[in-house]
């Protein structure tokens, strides 16, 4: 169907853009710009006019309006909205016509599931005042989003394509390539939300070592608010330098393995040219991450950084959907 193959790709883009969107949320600081959810306030828009203003500051005492960063939250709200409810046509078309389509069902239904598990998450984002497990879990979900909507329209468009991939081995690691990028994309959102980014201001080394002072317990509790251990006291500095060195340590492995996934894909015709966007991807990412750090995380790289990992996840989907053994 013509309207399904619209409204799959229509929505995969928008995933996309709410993707990197969020990121820009997260580095501007604009996630705690509205303090209740869905509204902003107690409203569904920012409060500006004089009226509006002594309001909000009379139901939520204390809290500081920045309308800038209040419109930035809400406009990732209303474009998530949106997203949300093309997500259920899509749903809703995928079941009426499911004989037709000829689509694996489990995609669309998984996808209803996700969107559901990002709404609460975007609502504990705001009331856990941005505990980093909540923040990072809703970066996954958001990519994980994309990933099955790529899904589906990849396999609504290349389901006469199927390349079938006779070695075992090398379809397995095909596969894998889908969990370590989501593991590399839980890294770096966890470096992110703990405001780790910059604890490493050198490259390769971390402080001129190669093996700084690293508290691994701390740094990857999860069961903890921003800034703190578990116990409560404020988060120290090696915590944060192990966070960013696994963080590193992530990069390079995925580099590597996906510069050689390329060249092995290259082989195979039709699969060429997501070789070619995967090895330009994977190197631009890696090179992006290095200025990130000796440029002290300018927003504008940070965001960019961001978009380069939604394109690799929509990349390795697509070459993923087209395989099988």
């Amino acid at each position: 169907m013509i309207f399904f193959k619209s409204i799959t790709i229509t929505t995969a883009v928008l995933a996309f853009c709410l993707v990197v969107f969020g990121s820009y949320v997260r580095i501007s600081d604009a996630g705690l710009g509205c303090p209740d959810w869905p509204g902003c306030f107690g409203i569904l828009t920012v409060p500006e006019s004089q009226i509006a203003i002594d309001k909000a500051m009379a139901n939520f005492p204390g809290r500081v309006i920045v309308t800038e960063k209040a419109w930035i939250e809400m406009i990732h709200r209303y474009v998530a909205g949106i997203l949300g409810l093309l997500i259920l046509v899509i749903g809703f078309y995928a079941f009426k016509y499911r004989k037709i389509l000829e689509i694996n069902m489990l995609l669309p239904y998984s996808l209803l599931g996700v969107v559901l598990f990002q709404a609460t998450l975007g609502m504990l984002t705001v009331t856990l005042l941005l505990k980093p497990i909540i923040v990072t879990s809703h970066l996954i979900g958001g990519m994980l989003t994309l990933a099955l909507l790529t899904a589906i329209s990849a396999q609504h468009l290349n389901k006469n394509s199927t390349l079938i991939i006779k070695n075992y081995l090398f379809f397995y690691i095909i596969r894998f390539s889908l969990v370590l990028i989501f593991l590399q994309i839980f890294l770096g959102g966890w470096t992110s939300t703990n405001y780790a980014g910059l604890a490493c201001t050198d490259y390769p080394k971390c402080h001129g070592m190669w093996f700084p002072d690293m508290d691994f317990q701390n740094a990857f509790s999860i069961n903890r608010d921003l800034g703190k251990t578990p116990e409560g006291a404020s988060i120290s500095l090696s915590a944060l330098q192990a966070i960013q060195w696994v963080h590193r340590l992530g990069a390079i492995i995925v580099t590597l393995y996906f510069i050689y996934l390329s060249y092995a894909l290259m082989k195979y015709k039709q699969l060429k040219l997501e070789a070619t966007l995967l090895i330009i991807l994977i190197i631009y990412q890696f090179l992006l991450g290095i200025a990130n750090i000796l440029l002290h995380l300018p927003v504008i790289l940070a965001a960019l950084h961001n978009f380069g990992a939604a394109a690799l996840v929509v990349i390795l989907t697509i070459i993923n959907s087209k395989i099988k053994k």
